[in-house]
Protein backbone atom coordinates (compact mmCIF):
# COMPACT_ATOMS: atom_id res chain seq x y z
CA UNK A 1 0.00 0.00 0.00
CA UNK A 2 1.24 3.39 -1.12
CA UNK A 3 1.70 5.85 1.62
CA UNK A 4 2.31 9.71 1.13
CA UNK A 5 3.87 10.15 4.13
CA UNK A 6 7.75 9.91 5.63
CA UNK A 7 8.54 8.09 8.54
CA UNK A 8 8.54 11.31 10.22
CA UNK A 9 4.80 11.42 8.68
CA UNK A 10 3.54 8.24 10.12
CA UNK A 11 4.55 8.98 13.86
CA UNK A 12 3.07 12.69 12.93
CA UNK A 13 -0.34 10.77 12.28
CA UNK A 14 -0.67 8.86 15.04
CA UNK A 15 0.46 11.52 17.63
CA UNK A 16 -2.11 13.30 15.90
CA UNK A 17 -4.62 10.64 16.21
CA UNK A 18 -3.72 10.75 20.43
CA UNK A 19 -3.76 13.96 20.72
CA UNK A 20 -7.18 14.38 19.01
CA UNK A 21 -8.51 11.44 21.03
CA UNK A 22 -7.35 12.92 24.06
CA UNK A 23 -8.80 15.95 24.10
CA UNK A 24 -12.12 14.75 22.37
CA UNK A 25 -12.42 12.46 25.48
CA UNK A 26 -11.62 14.93 27.71
CA UNK A 27 -13.88 17.68 26.58
CA UNK A 28 -16.43 14.88 25.64
CA UNK A 29 -16.61 13.86 29.95
CA UNK A 30 -17.69 15.69 32.65
CA UNK A 31 -15.13 15.23 35.25
CA UNK A 32 -13.50 18.89 34.76
CA UNK A 33 -14.51 19.84 38.38
CA UNK A 34 -14.83 17.60 40.97
CA UNK A 35 -16.75 18.79 44.57
CA UNK A 36 -19.57 16.98 46.79
CA UNK A 37 -23.22 18.06 47.57
CA UNK A 38 -25.06 16.92 50.33
CA UNK A 39 -22.66 14.00 50.82
CA UNK A 40 -22.82 12.69 47.18
CA UNK A 41 -20.24 13.19 44.56
CA UNK A 42 -20.80 15.65 41.95
CA UNK A 43 -18.31 16.45 38.93
CA UNK A 44 -18.80 19.03 36.00
CA UNK A 45 -17.53 19.42 32.43
CA UNK A 46 -18.30 22.29 30.32
CA UNK A 47 -21.63 20.92 28.95
CA UNK A 48 -22.40 17.92 31.13
CA UNK A 49 -22.95 17.45 34.47
CA UNK A 50 -22.85 14.13 37.35
CA UNK A 51 -25.26 13.72 40.35
CA UNK A 52 -27.73 17.15 41.03
CA UNK A 53 -30.42 17.92 43.35
CA UNK A 54 -34.14 17.96 43.13
CA UNK A 55 -36.64 18.28 45.23
CA UNK A 56 -38.18 15.19 46.61
CA UNK A 57 -42.45 16.01 46.93
CA UNK A 58 -42.75 13.19 49.15
CA UNK A 59 -39.87 13.85 51.36
CA UNK A 60 -40.22 17.89 51.09
CA UNK A 61 -36.04 18.03 50.95
CA UNK A 62 -33.88 17.92 48.24
CA UNK A 63 -32.16 14.34 47.32
CA UNK A 64 -29.16 14.13 44.78
CA UNK A 65 -29.84 12.47 41.60
CA UNK A 66 -26.21 10.23 40.91
CA UNK A 67 -26.27 10.18 36.94
CA UNK A 68 -24.56 12.07 34.44
CA UNK A 69 -25.81 14.03 31.39
CA UNK A 70 -26.25 16.72 29.45
CA UNK A 71 -27.54 20.37 30.48
CA UNK A 72 -31.25 20.76 28.85
CA UNK A 73 -30.50 23.24 26.64
CA UNK A 74 -27.89 25.60 25.70
CA UNK A 75 -28.87 28.22 27.93
CA UNK A 76 -29.00 25.86 30.67
CA UNK A 77 -24.88 25.84 31.34
CA UNK A 78 -24.01 27.22 34.46
CA UNK A 79 -22.04 30.31 33.63
CA UNK A 80 -21.61 32.38 30.03
CA UNK A 81 -18.26 31.78 30.20
CA UNK A 82 -18.48 27.49 30.02
CA UNK A 83 -20.97 28.11 27.09
CA UNK A 84 -18.01 29.78 25.19
CA UNK A 85 -15.20 27.43 26.59
CA UNK A 86 -17.57 24.37 25.26
CA UNK A 87 -18.14 26.18 21.54
CA UNK A 88 -14.68 27.38 21.72
CA UNK A 89 -13.14 23.77 22.68
CA UNK A 90 -16.01 22.26 21.08
CA UNK A 91 -14.41 23.73 17.49
CA UNK A 92 -10.59 23.31 18.45
CA UNK A 93 -11.81 19.38 19.33
CA UNK A 94 -13.10 19.43 15.50
CA UNK A 95 -10.22 20.42 13.80
CA UNK A 96 -7.39 18.14 15.77
CA UNK A 97 -10.01 15.22 14.82
CA UNK A 98 -9.84 16.55 10.92
CA UNK A 99 -6.75 16.89 10.80
CA UNK A 100 -5.78 13.54 12.53
CA UNK A 101 -8.35 11.69 10.28
CA UNK A 102 -6.75 13.18 7.19
CA UNK A 103 -3.15 12.07 8.46
CA UNK A 104 -4.09 8.52 9.37
CA UNK A 105 -5.57 8.58 5.20
CA UNK A 106 -2.19 9.83 4.33
CA UNK A 107 -0.32 6.58 5.42
CA UNK A 108 -3.25 4.64 3.33
CA UNK A 109 -2.92 7.19 -0.23
CA UNK A 110 -0.10 7.98 -1.76
CA UNK A 111 0.14 11.74 -3.18
CA UNK A 112 -2.70 12.80 -0.41
CA UNK A 113 0.10 15.03 2.05
CA UNK A 114 2.43 16.82 0.26
CA UNK A 115 4.90 19.36 2.39
CA UNK A 116 2.58 22.10 1.74
CA UNK A 117 -0.46 19.98 2.97
CA UNK A 118 1.05 19.09 5.55
CA UNK A 119 2.22 22.05 6.60
CA UNK A 120 -1.03 23.64 6.61
CA UNK A 121 -2.61 20.78 8.58
CA UNK A 122 0.28 21.52 10.93
CA UNK A 123 -1.16 24.91 10.99
CA UNK A 124 -4.49 23.91 11.24
CA UNK A 125 -3.30 22.13 14.65
CA UNK A 126 -1.82 24.73 15.58
CA UNK A 127 -5.04 26.96 15.55
CA UNK A 128 -7.14 23.97 17.10
CA UNK A 129 -4.82 23.63 20.50
CA UNK A 130 -4.59 26.79 20.23
CA UNK A 131 -9.11 27.15 20.89
CA UNK A 132 -8.47 24.30 23.41
CA UNK A 133 -6.06 26.00 25.03
CA UNK A 134 -8.53 28.98 25.32
CA UNK A 135 -11.61 26.87 26.61
CA UNK A 136 -9.26 25.49 29.21
CA UNK A 137 -8.04 29.02 30.15
CA UNK A 138 -11.71 30.03 30.53
CA UNK A 139 -12.96 27.27 32.04
CA UNK A 140 -11.92 28.88 35.93
CA UNK A 141 -13.90 31.89 35.00
CA UNK A 142 -17.07 29.99 35.85
CA UNK A 143 -16.47 29.04 38.86
CA UNK A 144 -18.28 31.81 40.67
CA UNK A 145 -21.52 30.40 39.25
CA UNK A 146 -24.39 29.39 41.68
CA UNK A 147 -24.43 25.76 40.61
CA UNK A 148 -20.53 25.50 41.05
CA UNK A 149 -20.71 27.74 44.82
CA UNK A 150 -23.24 24.88 45.78
CA UNK A 151 -20.62 22.22 45.33
CA UNK A 152 -17.57 24.07 46.21
CA UNK A 153 -18.76 24.95 49.69
CA UNK A 154 -20.20 28.37 48.31
CA UNK A 155 -16.30 29.46 48.43
CA UNK A 156 -15.61 28.95 45.19
CA UNK A 157 -14.86 32.33 43.00
CA UNK A 158 -13.52 32.99 39.61
CA UNK A 159 -9.89 30.94 39.43
CA UNK A 160 -10.78 30.18 43.60
CA UNK A 161 -11.62 26.41 43.58
CA UNK A 162 -13.14 26.42 47.33
CA UNK A 163 -13.44 22.74 48.17
CA UNK A 164 -13.00 21.67 44.45
CA UNK A 165 -10.25 19.82 42.85
CA UNK A 166 -9.49 19.77 39.18
CA UNK A 167 -10.58 16.71 37.45
CA UNK A 168 -8.77 14.12 34.87
CA UNK A 169 -10.41 15.23 31.85
CA UNK A 170 -9.38 18.90 32.40
CA UNK A 171 -5.85 17.90 32.49
CA UNK A 172 -6.57 15.00 29.54
CA UNK A 173 -8.17 18.16 27.45
CA UNK A 174 -5.24 20.53 27.65
CA UNK A 175 -2.58 18.01 27.90
CA UNK A 176 -3.58 17.02 23.91
CA UNK A 177 -4.33 20.54 23.08
CA UNK A 178 -1.00 20.99 24.01
CA UNK A 179 0.90 18.30 22.59
CA UNK A 180 -0.58 19.45 19.44
CA UNK A 181 0.62 23.26 19.69
CA UNK A 182 4.11 21.74 20.49
CA UNK A 183 5.34 18.69 18.87
CA UNK A 184 2.30 17.66 16.14
CA UNK A 185 2.64 21.03 14.39
CA UNK A 186 6.50 20.91 14.60
CA UNK A 187 6.15 17.06 12.86
CA UNK A 188 3.78 18.25 10.34
CA UNK A 189 6.59 20.29 8.62
CA UNK A 190 8.62 17.00 7.55
CA UNK A 191 5.37 15.10 7.18
CA UNK A 192 5.20 14.75 3.35
CA UNK A 193 6.76 13.44 0.75
CA UNK A 194 8.25 15.50 -2.03
CA UNK A 195 6.06 15.33 -5.00
CA UNK A 196 6.85 13.59 -7.92
CA UNK A 197 6.99 16.35 -11.07
CA UNK A 198 5.50 15.04 -14.09
CA UNK A 199 6.59 16.16 -17.54
CA UNK A 200 3.37 17.26 -19.53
Amino acid sequence: MASSLTCTGVIWALLSFLCAAASCVGFFMPYWLWGSQLGKPVSFGTFRRCSYPVHDESRQTMVMVEECGRYASFQGIPSAEWRICTVVTGLGCGLLLLVALTALMGCCVSELISRTVGRVAGGIQFLGGLLIGAGCALYPLGWDSEEVQQTCGYISGQFDLGKCEIGWAYYCTGAGAATAILLCTWLACFSGKKQKQYPY
